[in-house]
């Protein structure tokens, strides 16, 4: 049975007559006729009886009415959901991002998008940049936002926007002083409080350190903590160091609870990840066509 046969079959029932239903839905007499005779051969059963010139319902054909129009009904609310998603009216669509992008970067972004497309159901999950790519291969995100590099082969990757990492320390650091820093005093001139392993922010400068002839495993870390806030909240109380997204140190800046020391900034890119074997729908476009504006 096609949506065809049943959409033949309702205009027919509703008219009783096969030119009027013909005519209403583009077809000839010749063929809604043979439709109707190929149903009900089909399925062995009669749908009309044909009284001289006019054609009524059989008690089968009454009964069948109803699924008939129910079923075309809800064919045409499929429809109209397909079409609705095609058009970004609704969907939904599932998205993980690092810390750093989802605490600083996104928020405006993801702004964006859902005063252009509000039918469409956002939900955003945070973790650090090993975490948000595992999410996008298991399929629990259809994107990601990352800082700095990753190497999964499985993963598309897309520039996004571009971010620095600064050194900041508080006030009565010796840093403080606005001195220029080398890549040896990195080393030997401080201690730091760092991001835990797997986040992008750690990633990045200790492969800048490394790329400047340092090598990271010589920095003195006193405290390794899972989020920017933390790690902040540590400096302001200590004589420790941090290198962190300069987005999330400005507020602490501009208040000058913490100083920005004169190590030369690490440039790093804001990432889109991608699963190679999943196409992006309209709305993960979409949203990364917001990213790059």
């Amino acid at each position: 049975m096609t949506f065809e046969q049943l959409s033949i079959f309702v205009a027919v029932a509703e008219r009783e007559h096969l030119t009027r239903a013909a005519a209403a839905i583009g077809l000839t007499p010749s063929a809604v006729s043979a439709a109707i005779r190929n149903l009900e051969a089909e399925y062995s059963v009669s749908l009309f009886n044909r009284v001289g010139r006019r054609i009524e319902l059989t008690p089968a054909g009454r009964s069948f009415l109803g699924e008939a129009r129910a079923t075309l009904a809800r064919a045409r609310q499929a429809e109209l959901v397909l079409s609705e998603m095609g058009g970004l009216q609704r969907g939904e669509l599932a998205v993980a991002a690092s810390q750093t992008t989802a605490a600083y970067w996104l928020p405006p972004v993801l702004m964006r998008f859902r005063e252009s497309y509000g039918g469409i159901e956002l939900s955003l999950t945070v973790g650090n940049t090993r975490q948000v790519a595992e999410r996008v291969v298991e399929g629990l995100a259809e994107v990601g936002f990352i800082e700095g590099e990753i190497d999964v082969p499985a993963l598309s990757v897309r520039d996004m926007a571009e971010d620095a990492l600064i050194v900041v320390v508080a006030p009565g650091h010796p840093w403080a002083d606005g001195r220029k820093v080398s890549t040896e005093e990195l080393a030997t001139g401080t201690r730091w409080v760092m991001r835990e392993d797997g986040s992008g922010t750690r990633s990045a400068f200790e492969n800048e350190v490394r790329n400047r002839g340092v090598d990271p495993a010589r920095l003195d870390v006193a405290l390794v903590l899972p989020s920017n806030e933390a790690v902040l909240s540590a400096v302001r109380a200590g004589r420790c160091a941090t290198a962190i997204s300069r987005l999330a140190a400005m507020p602490l800046l501009g208040q000058r609870l913490l100083v920005q020391a004169g190590a030369e900034p690490v440039r790093r890119t804001f990432r889109l990840l991608s699963h190679q074997e999943r196409p992006l729908s309209r709305a993960a476009e979409e949203l990364a066509r917001l990213c790059r504006s």
